[in-house]
Protein backbone atom coordinates (compact mmCIF):
# COMPACT_ATOMS: atom_id res chain seq x y z
CA UNK A 1 0.00 0.00 0.00
CA UNK A 2 1.40 3.35 -1.07
CA UNK A 3 0.66 6.58 0.45
CA UNK A 4 -0.40 9.25 -1.72
CA UNK A 5 -0.41 13.02 -1.32
CA UNK A 6 -3.15 13.85 -3.90
CA UNK A 7 -2.47 17.98 -3.86
CA UNK A 8 -5.00 20.62 -5.07
CA UNK A 9 -5.54 24.71 -4.10
CA UNK A 10 -3.01 26.85 -5.53
CA UNK A 11 -2.97 30.77 -5.54
CA UNK A 12 -5.02 31.69 -8.45
CA UNK A 13 -8.42 31.68 -10.00
CA UNK A 14 -7.97 27.97 -10.30
CA UNK A 15 -8.29 26.86 -6.84
CA UNK A 16 -11.89 25.62 -6.72
CA UNK A 17 -11.51 23.81 -9.57
CA UNK A 18 -8.16 22.14 -8.61
CA UNK A 19 -9.99 20.83 -5.84
CA UNK A 20 -12.60 18.99 -7.55
CA UNK A 21 -10.36 17.21 -9.45
CA UNK A 22 -8.21 16.22 -6.50
CA UNK A 23 -11.87 14.53 -5.50
CA UNK A 24 -12.56 12.92 -8.91
CA UNK A 25 -8.58 11.70 -8.57
CA UNK A 26 -9.72 10.04 -4.85
CA UNK A 27 -12.51 8.72 -5.97
CA UNK A 28 -11.21 6.77 -9.10
CA UNK A 29 -7.69 5.67 -7.19
CA UNK A 30 -7.56 2.07 -6.11
CA UNK A 31 -8.37 1.72 -2.63
CA UNK A 32 -6.69 -1.63 -2.71
CA UNK A 33 -3.09 -0.04 -4.08
CA UNK A 34 -3.56 3.04 -2.63
CA UNK A 35 -3.92 5.16 0.68
CA UNK A 36 -5.01 8.73 -0.52
CA UNK A 37 -5.20 11.85 1.01
CA UNK A 38 -6.28 15.40 -0.32
CA UNK A 39 -3.63 17.94 0.74
CA UNK A 40 -5.13 21.77 0.42
CA UNK A 41 -1.98 24.42 0.01
CA UNK A 42 -2.32 27.46 -0.46
CA UNK A 43 -0.39 30.85 1.35
CA UNK A 44 -2.92 30.50 3.60
CA UNK A 45 -1.95 27.67 4.79
CA UNK A 46 -1.48 23.43 4.02
CA UNK A 47 -3.37 21.09 5.20
CA UNK A 48 -5.21 17.73 4.51
CA UNK A 49 -8.75 17.57 3.99
CA UNK A 50 -10.26 14.63 5.47
CA UNK A 51 -13.93 12.96 4.42
CA UNK A 52 -15.57 14.85 7.21
CA UNK A 53 -14.49 18.32 5.83
CA UNK A 54 -12.07 18.55 9.03
CA UNK A 55 -8.92 19.95 8.63
CA UNK A 56 -5.14 18.67 9.43
CA UNK A 57 -2.31 20.35 9.64
CA UNK A 58 0.85 19.63 7.25
CA UNK A 59 4.48 19.35 8.54
CA UNK A 60 6.03 21.10 5.78
CA UNK A 61 9.40 19.85 7.45
CA UNK A 62 9.21 16.11 6.03
CA UNK A 63 5.39 16.78 4.43
CA UNK A 64 3.72 14.65 6.82
CA UNK A 65 0.19 14.73 8.43
CA UNK A 66 -1.15 13.35 11.96
CA UNK A 67 -3.75 11.14 11.37
CA UNK A 68 -5.85 8.89 14.37
CA UNK A 69 -2.59 9.78 16.07
CA UNK A 70 -0.44 7.99 13.13
CA UNK A 71 2.15 10.14 11.17
CA UNK A 72 1.43 9.57 7.43
CA UNK A 73 4.48 10.04 5.27
CA UNK A 74 3.76 9.99 1.31
CA UNK A 75 5.75 7.86 -1.10
CA UNK A 76 4.19 10.26 -3.94
CA UNK A 77 2.82 13.30 -4.85
CA UNK A 78 -0.35 13.56 -7.17
CA UNK A 79 -0.28 17.23 -8.81
CA UNK A 80 -3.46 18.45 -9.46
CA UNK A 81 -2.74 22.33 -8.75
CA UNK A 82 -4.00 24.28 -11.35
CA UNK A 83 -2.24 27.57 -11.64
CA UNK A 84 0.31 28.34 -8.62
CA UNK A 85 2.37 27.36 -7.00
CA UNK A 86 1.58 24.32 -9.06
CA UNK A 87 2.31 24.50 -12.63
CA UNK A 88 4.52 27.13 -12.42
CA UNK A 89 7.09 24.94 -10.33
CA UNK A 90 7.54 26.05 -6.72
CA UNK A 91 5.58 22.82 -5.73
CA UNK A 92 8.22 20.52 -8.02
CA UNK A 93 11.29 22.14 -6.58
CA UNK A 94 9.94 21.70 -3.07
CA UNK A 95 8.93 17.75 -3.31
CA UNK A 96 12.04 17.27 -5.20
CA UNK A 97 13.68 18.62 -2.06
CA UNK A 98 11.55 16.72 0.35
CA UNK A 99 12.74 13.41 -2.06
CA UNK A 100 8.51 12.66 -3.22
CA UNK A 101 8.44 11.69 -6.65
CA UNK A 102 5.68 13.55 -8.14
CA UNK A 103 3.55 13.09 -11.31
CA UNK A 104 3.78 16.26 -13.29
CA UNK A 105 6.67 17.58 -14.64
CA UNK A 106 10.03 19.26 -12.51
CA UNK A 107 10.56 22.82 -11.87
CA UNK A 108 12.12 23.85 -14.54
CA UNK A 109 9.37 22.47 -17.18
CA UNK A 110 6.78 23.88 -15.38
CA UNK A 111 8.30 27.15 -15.28
CA UNK A 112 9.19 27.58 -18.60
CA UNK A 113 5.45 26.06 -19.77
CA UNK A 114 3.73 28.27 -17.55
CA UNK A 115 4.78 31.32 -18.81
CA UNK A 116 2.86 31.64 -22.48
CA UNK A 117 5.80 33.83 -23.68
CA UNK A 118 8.06 32.11 -23.15
CA UNK A 119 6.95 28.78 -23.98
CA UNK A 120 5.94 30.16 -27.02
CA UNK A 121 9.41 31.44 -27.68
CA UNK A 122 11.34 27.91 -26.95
CA UNK A 123 8.33 25.97 -29.19
CA UNK A 124 9.26 28.55 -32.06
CA UNK A 125 12.76 27.14 -32.31
CA UNK A 126 11.62 23.67 -32.96
CA UNK A 127 10.04 25.29 -36.29
CA UNK A 128 6.67 25.01 -34.56
CA UNK A 129 4.01 27.81 -36.20
CA UNK A 130 3.22 30.63 -33.13
CA UNK A 131 1.22 33.67 -32.89
CA UNK A 132 2.90 36.87 -32.93
CA UNK A 133 3.10 38.85 -30.04
CA UNK A 134 3.97 41.85 -27.82
CA UNK A 135 5.04 41.62 -24.04
CA UNK A 136 4.08 44.74 -21.40
CA UNK A 137 5.56 44.73 -18.04
CA UNK A 138 3.87 45.53 -15.09
CA UNK A 139 4.61 49.65 -14.76
CA UNK A 140 6.27 50.06 -17.52
CA UNK A 141 4.75 52.59 -20.16
CA UNK A 142 3.54 51.41 -23.48
CA UNK A 143 2.02 52.89 -26.89
CA UNK A 144 -0.87 51.40 -27.36
CA UNK A 145 -1.53 52.63 -31.36
CA UNK A 146 2.01 51.45 -31.74
CA UNK A 147 1.15 47.49 -30.30
CA UNK A 148 -2.38 47.83 -31.91
CA UNK A 149 -0.51 48.40 -35.27
CA UNK A 150 1.65 45.74 -34.76
CA UNK A 151 -0.77 43.30 -33.69
CA UNK A 152 -3.85 44.18 -35.22
CA UNK A 153 -7.23 43.41 -33.95
CA UNK A 154 -8.69 41.46 -32.91
CA UNK A 155 -5.92 40.29 -30.52
CA UNK A 156 -6.19 38.81 -27.20
CA UNK A 157 -4.48 40.70 -23.98
CA UNK A 158 -4.14 37.87 -21.32
CA UNK A 159 -1.58 37.42 -18.26
CA UNK A 160 1.52 35.55 -19.44
CA UNK A 161 1.39 33.50 -16.22
CA UNK A 162 -2.13 32.20 -15.52
CA UNK A 163 -4.72 29.53 -16.65
CA UNK A 164 -8.43 29.12 -17.16
CA UNK A 165 -8.53 31.86 -19.09
CA UNK A 166 -8.82 34.53 -15.88
CA UNK A 167 -7.82 37.39 -16.87
CA UNK A 168 -7.90 36.76 -20.82
CA UNK A 169 -9.81 39.18 -22.91
CA UNK A 170 -11.04 39.11 -26.46
CA UNK A 171 -9.62 42.97 -27.94
CA UNK A 172 -11.82 44.02 -31.01
CA UNK A 173 -11.93 47.73 -30.62
CA UNK A 174 -8.94 50.30 -29.79
CA UNK A 175 -11.02 51.81 -26.80
CA UNK A 176 -11.29 48.42 -25.51
CA UNK A 177 -7.41 47.67 -25.54
CA UNK A 178 -6.47 49.79 -22.14
CA UNK A 179 -8.65 48.44 -20.23
CA UNK A 180 -8.15 44.53 -21.20
CA UNK A 181 -4.25 45.52 -20.31
CA UNK A 182 -5.44 46.60 -16.73
CA UNK A 183 -8.02 43.64 -16.77
CA UNK A 184 -4.64 41.15 -17.18
CA UNK A 185 -2.02 42.72 -15.41
CA UNK A 186 -4.58 42.51 -12.11
CA UNK A 187 -4.70 38.87 -13.02
CA UNK A 188 -1.21 38.34 -13.65
CA UNK A 189 1.74 41.24 -13.54
CA UNK A 190 3.39 40.92 -16.91
CA UNK A 191 0.53 40.70 -19.88
CA UNK A 192 1.22 39.73 -23.48
CA UNK A 193 -1.12 41.09 -26.45
CA UNK A 194 -1.39 38.38 -28.95
CA UNK A 195 -2.66 38.31 -32.32
CA UNK A 196 -5.97 36.29 -33.49
CA UNK A 197 -5.71 33.13 -35.20
CA UNK A 198 -8.96 32.70 -36.70
CA UNK A 199 -9.88 28.54 -37.04
CA UNK A 200 -10.47 25.55 -34.90
CA UNK A 201 -9.26 24.67 -31.81
CA UNK A 202 -7.91 21.62 -30.88
CA UNK A 203 -6.68 20.12 -27.65
CA UNK A 204 -3.95 16.95 -27.96
CA UNK A 205 -3.09 15.15 -24.65
CA UNK A 206 -0.09 12.92 -24.34
CA UNK A 207 1.91 11.09 -21.88
CA UNK A 208 5.08 8.94 -21.57
CA UNK A 209 4.42 5.68 -19.98
CA UNK A 210 7.49 3.71 -18.95
CA UNK A 211 9.05 4.96 -21.91
CA UNK A 212 6.55 4.61 -24.02
CA UNK A 213 5.16 7.72 -26.09
CA UNK A 214 0.88 7.42 -25.66
CA UNK A 215 -0.89 10.27 -27.62
CA UNK A 216 -4.31 10.83 -27.17
CA UNK A 217 -7.21 11.50 -29.52
CA UNK A 218 -7.81 14.66 -29.90
CA UNK A 219 -10.77 16.86 -28.86
CA UNK A 220 -12.34 19.76 -31.24
CA UNK A 221 -12.60 22.88 -28.40
CA UNK A 222 -16.11 24.60 -29.69
CA UNK A 223 -16.64 27.53 -27.56
CA UNK A 224 -20.05 29.20 -27.45
CA UNK A 225 -18.78 32.30 -26.20
CA UNK A 226 -16.19 34.73 -28.11
CA UNK A 227 -13.35 32.24 -26.82
CA UNK A 228 -12.78 29.45 -24.50
CA UNK A 229 -12.80 31.50 -21.81
CA UNK A 230 -13.55 30.57 -17.60
CA UNK A 231 -17.48 30.58 -18.26
CA UNK A 232 -16.91 28.34 -21.32
CA UNK A 233 -15.01 25.80 -19.40
CA UNK A 234 -16.18 25.26 -16.23
CA UNK A 235 -20.27 26.34 -17.55
CA UNK A 236 -22.54 23.34 -18.89
CA UNK A 237 -23.61 24.03 -22.10
CA UNK A 238 -21.27 26.78 -22.67
CA UNK A 239 -18.65 24.53 -24.82
CA UNK A 240 -18.91 21.65 -26.71
CA UNK A 241 -16.07 19.28 -26.67
CA UNK A 242 -15.97 16.53 -29.51
CA UNK A 243 -13.76 13.48 -28.83
CA UNK A 244 -12.40 12.08 -31.10
CA UNK A 245 -12.52 15.63 -33.59
CA UNK A 246 -13.62 14.94 -36.80
CA UNK A 247 -10.51 16.28 -38.91
CA UNK A 248 -8.15 15.66 -41.71
CA UNK A 249 -5.58 12.66 -41.62
CA UNK A 250 -3.06 14.94 -42.63
CA UNK A 251 -3.63 17.97 -39.89
CA UNK A 252 -4.43 14.96 -36.99
CA UNK A 253 -0.67 13.96 -37.71
CA UNK A 254 0.46 16.91 -37.50
CA UNK A 255 -1.02 17.71 -33.81
CA UNK A 256 -0.31 14.58 -33.09
CA UNK A 257 3.30 14.73 -34.16
CA UNK A 258 4.15 18.31 -32.66
CA UNK A 259 2.61 16.88 -29.44
CA UNK A 260 4.78 14.31 -28.91
CA UNK A 261 7.89 16.27 -30.42
CA UNK A 262 7.29 19.24 -27.87
CA UNK A 263 6.51 16.80 -24.88
CA UNK A 264 10.10 15.74 -25.63
CA UNK A 265 11.20 18.30 -25.96
CA UNK A 266 10.23 20.57 -23.34
CA UNK A 267 11.24 17.36 -21.11
CA UNK A 268 7.56 17.05 -19.73
CA UNK A 269 6.62 14.18 -17.77
CA UNK A 270 2.87 12.66 -16.77
CA UNK A 271 0.12 13.65 -18.73
CA UNK A 272 -0.24 17.11 -20.42
CA UNK A 273 -1.98 18.87 -22.87
CA UNK A 274 -1.28 20.92 -25.42
CA UNK A 275 -3.85 23.49 -27.51
CA UNK A 276 -3.80 24.54 -31.10
CA UNK A 277 -5.68 26.69 -33.81
CA UNK A 278 -5.95 25.33 -37.07
CA UNK A 279 -6.55 28.31 -39.22
CA UNK A 280 -6.04 28.39 -43.41
CA UNK A 281 -2.38 28.96 -42.61
CA UNK A 282 -1.94 25.82 -40.78
CA UNK A 283 -1.44 24.64 -37.80
CA UNK A 284 -0.57 27.40 -34.70
CA UNK A 285 0.29 26.37 -30.96
CA UNK A 286 -1.32 28.32 -28.27
CA UNK A 287 0.03 26.62 -25.24
CA UNK A 288 1.30 23.23 -22.97
CA UNK A 289 -0.99 22.35 -19.69
CA UNK A 290 1.45 20.84 -17.62
CA UNK A 291 -1.49 20.17 -14.81
CA UNK A 292 -4.78 19.75 -17.09
CA UNK A 293 -8.17 19.62 -15.63
CA UNK A 294 -9.24 16.29 -14.42
CA UNK A 295 -13.70 16.07 -13.59
CA UNK A 296 -14.96 13.26 -15.58
CA UNK A 297 -15.68 16.26 -18.07
CA UNK A 298 -12.86 17.24 -18.74
CA UNK A 299 -10.36 17.09 -21.83
CA UNK A 300 -7.51 14.61 -21.20
CA UNK A 301 -10.12 12.10 -19.14
CA UNK A 302 -12.70 12.35 -22.26
CA UNK A 303 -9.28 11.55 -24.40
CA UNK A 304 -7.85 8.61 -22.18
CA UNK A 305 -11.74 7.06 -22.47
CA UNK A 306 -11.65 7.28 -25.72
CA UNK A 307 -8.32 5.94 -25.87
CA UNK A 308 -9.80 2.43 -24.18
CA UNK A 309 -8.64 3.84 -20.21
CA UNK A 310 -10.50 4.15 -17.09
CA UNK A 311 -9.39 7.08 -15.01
CA UNK A 312 -9.05 4.49 -12.32
CA UNK A 313 -6.11 3.20 -14.90
CA UNK A 314 -5.20 6.68 -15.84
CA UNK A 315 -4.59 7.82 -13.05
CA UNK A 316 -2.80 4.95 -11.47
CA UNK A 317 -0.80 5.29 -14.50
CA UNK A 318 0.35 8.26 -13.84
CA UNK A 319 1.62 7.11 -10.33
CA UNK A 320 3.21 3.69 -11.34
CA UNK A 321 5.02 6.19 -13.83
CA UNK A 322 7.11 7.72 -10.60
CA UNK A 323 7.32 5.08 -8.37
Amino acid sequence: MKNVAIICGGDSGEFEISVKSAHVVKKNLNPQQYDSHIIVVSKKGWYGLLDDGSHIEVDKNDFSIQVDGRKVKFDVAFNAVHGEPGENGPLSGYLELMGIPCTSSDLTTCALTFHKDFCKRVVASYGVKVSPSVLINKGEEYDAAAIIKKIGLPMFVKPTCNGSSVGVTKVKTEEQFVPAVETAMAAGGQVMCEKFVKGREFGCGAMNYKGKMMVFPLTEICSKNEFFDYEAKYTAGKCDEVTPAQVDEDTEIEIKATTAMLYEKLECKGFVRMDYIVSDDGVFFIEANIVPGMSEASIIPAQARCFGLTLERLFGMAIENVL
